[in-house]
């Protein structure tokens, strides 16, 4: 159940959330942070899976801008692998800005932009059917004789229940569908209703990030396409 005066709160400081600015209102467990309310709907979740031989680990929850930024910069420098939509590793050597752009935008999300900073969402995998060390997080791993296609399973029969969805489908989503990442739509519906594109031009601006001049002038058509665009929530 929701605290009775999270709508409030999330009004006052959604912004801040939105853009990875803000951890007041997180939890943290063994997996790293999430929104409380999330993490109670997870645990209950992961409890569940276990009595049905399913092992439900996060490897990835709430990111910051910076850590987000990161991973970015990371990309577009070419100090961190490039993959295109068949997860196959891109040389980056002669990419004009855009295509720079386009490339990173098909698995990794802008700073401001990314569904992690809300700390509803984050990205499980099984760690009895894969080693972390061995887990790439690629759609085949979640596939017919991937290590995680049980969980998948499970997922798509089970999470509703506990609040949770896919929201980066097939056809439904700008991101490309990732079968490892859930969010919790009871509050992320809510959030993503506030999201405000001044708010993420202003961070873009004064942030120090990687091909900024070439993302400013693109931010409506990228909220448009990677963030609100996502599945319909149940």
């Amino acid at each position: 159940m929701l605290r009775k005066d999270f709508g409030k709160s999330l009004v006052l400081t959604s912004h801040k959330v939105l853009l990875g600015l803000s951890q007041d209102h997180l939890k943290r467990f063994d997996y790293g942070l999430l929104e409380a309310n999330t993490l109670a709907a997870f645990l209950r979740m992961q409890e569940a899976a276990k009595r049905d031989d399913i092992h439900i680990t996060p490897c990835s929850t709430f990111r910051s801008f910076q850590a987000q930024q990161a991973i970015w910069d990371q990309k577009a420098q070419g100090r961190r692998v490039l993959l295109n939509k068949n997860n196959q590793a891109v040389d980056i050597q002669g990419k004009t800005d855009d295509e720079l752009i386009d490339l990173i935008l098909l698995w990794s999300a802008l700073p401001g932009t990314s569904r992690h900073h809300w700390g509803t969402d984050l990205d499980v995998f099984d760690n009895q059917a894969i080693k972390p060390e061995n887990l790439q997080l690629i759609d085949t791993e979640y596939h017919i004789n991937g290590p995680c296609y049980p969980l998948s399973l499970w997922l798509q029969e089970h999470a509703q229940q506990y609040g949770f969805y896919l929201p980066y489908q097939a056809g439904l989503s700008g991101v490309s569908p990732e079968p490892w990442h859930l969010s919790y739509f009871p509050l992320a519906n809510t959030l993503l209703a506030q999201f405000n594109l001044q708010h993420l031009t202003q961070m873009i601006e004064q942030s120090d990030i990687q091909l900024k001049q070439a993302l400013l002038p693109r931010l409506t058509h990228i909220v448009d396409d990677y963030v609100l665009r996502v599945a319909p929530p149940p």
